[in-house]
């Protein structure tokens, strides 16, 4: 077994809801086979984003997915392979808000995408280090946090 496959997730909580102030963070609990941890989304900054991987996580999408790519010292990545590898199917990418004015600091969420900057469906990440090298520029985007 890879250890990679030791970090199985699973949405064991999903708080708040579509119809929470802006202003109020919704709450996403994530139970994996190394403990559980809790991501607060911001609703009023990063709307769009916020709202796609809240949906991901209430309707289940996360339940049996692995954090598939680990980078010690710049990212753990999960939400889109089970833990044969398969693929997960997502919905149609949201519009990249990485201008919102949320950084990729340590213990930041954003959503992971590809080269096209408007990519990002059901994979996150979790900065484990500073990484404002992710943040936008004025020459590029940047990858949303969320």
């Amino acid at each position: 077994m890879r250890a990679w496959l030791a970090l199985l997730l699973t949405v064991i909580a999903w708080q708040a809801s579509a119809h929470s102030a802006p202003s109020t963070p919704v709450m996403v609990r994530f139970e994996t086979s190394l403990g559980p941890f809790t991501i607060a989304l911001d609703s009023e900054r990063s709307p769009l984003s916020a709202a796609n991987l809240a949906r991901y996580a209430a309707d289940g999408h996360y339940d049996g997915t692995i954090f598939h790519r680990v980078v010690p010292g710049f990212v753990i990545q999960g939400g889109g392979y089970t833990e044969d590898g398969t693929e997960k199917p997502a919905r149609d990418p949201v519009p990249n808000e990485s201008g919102n004015g949320l950084t990729n600091r340590r213990g930041t969420v954003a959503l992971a995408r590809g080269p096209d900057p408007h990519s990002a469906a059901a994979e996150f990440y979790v900065n484990v280090s500073d990484n404002i090298n992710l943040d936008p520029r004025p020459d590029r985007w940047g990858f949303a946090v969320v």
